[in-house]
């Protein structure tokens, strides 16, 4: 009997422990669907918040999964829906309410291109994740994207003026975030980044240092950040292309001693 309660006691903290993960992903859900609610309501600041506390509970809800050794197939399929409504739909419609009312149906087939590119994004990763590189994202995330707009509206209310041309600038943005989703840039996976493991100093003065500028000015450092991580995708697939293409001229075989006395031979003709 005992032997029989012990095992029924540890299924039950199993099956508790699986919870733990998606009740994550459902914060980051309802943060998501409250920031859509708070869109149609003209809070945008308070939408944008909403959307930046989702993208914290979203590398939360991975990590605490990896953690617990509590991964499924049902949590993977549920964060990824979480994921579409959360920074594909709620960025989208925020966009819209902010600043791209005035164009009409121009604007909100902008903001559906926003949304179509994410769920093309999260898609393609779901197909090809056993196949990617662990250090590296294809495209542009979608949390990145929907962050992204999220704090150019906490960074334009901290300066509290805005350009009188916001609405081209937008627009612009919105299409060129939704190509970079669905792009093959190469951009910096961090939820490979375990804290628990060894590092070097120099990491963790760097940690330290960002954490005091984005205390300083959140809402302007913030904004900063996220632009420089928007902006590596271009310059590391540039780099790194570049750099393949050196290690392939190495390795390219030196030419063969016919072919060298047939060049000099027709040298001499010459």
């Amino acid at each position: 009997m005992k032997s029989r309660r012990k095992i029924k006691s540890k299924k039950s903290k199993k099956r508790g422990i699986y919870v733990l993960p998606n009740l994550f992903t459902s914060a980051s859900l309802f943060c998501g669907f409250y920031a859509i609610i708070a869109a149609i309501q003209g809070r945008y600041e308070t939408a944008a918040v909403a959307i930046l506390i989702s993208f914290l509970l979203d590398g939360l809800d991975g990590r605490i999964a990896r953690f617990t050794n509590t991964t499924s197939q049902f949590g993977t399929e549920f964060d990824s829906l979480s994921d579409l409504v959360a920074f594909g739909v709620a960025p989208g419609v925020l966009a819209f309410q902010w600043a791209l009312a005035p164009f009409g149906r121009f604007g909100w087939l902008a903001c559906f291109m926003f949304v179509i590119c994410g769920a093309l994004r999260l898609a393609r990763f779901n197909v090809q994740k056993d196949n990617l590189e662990t250090n590296f994202f294809k495209g542009l995330p979608i949390p990145a994207a929907a962050s992204f707009v999220a704090s150019l509206i906490l960074f334009t209310t901290a300066l509290g003026t805005l350009p009188e041309s916001r609405q081209i600038i937008i627009i612009v943005m919105i299409y060129v975030l939704s190509f970079l989703m669905v792009s093959t840039l190469d951009y910096p996976n961090f939820k490979e980044f375990h804290l628990k493991k060894q590092r070097p100093f120099n990491v963790l003065v760097t940690i330290i240092l960002i954490l005091i500028v984005i205390a300083y000015k959140p809402k302007i450092m913030l904004f900063m950040i996220i632009v420089v991580y928007v902006l590596s995708g271009p310059l590391i697939t540039a780099y790194r292309s570049q750099k393949r293409l050196a290690a392939a001229n190495r390795k390219e075989p030196p030419p063969e001693p016919d072919d060298i006395k047939e060049s000099s031979a027709r040298g001499v003709d010459r």
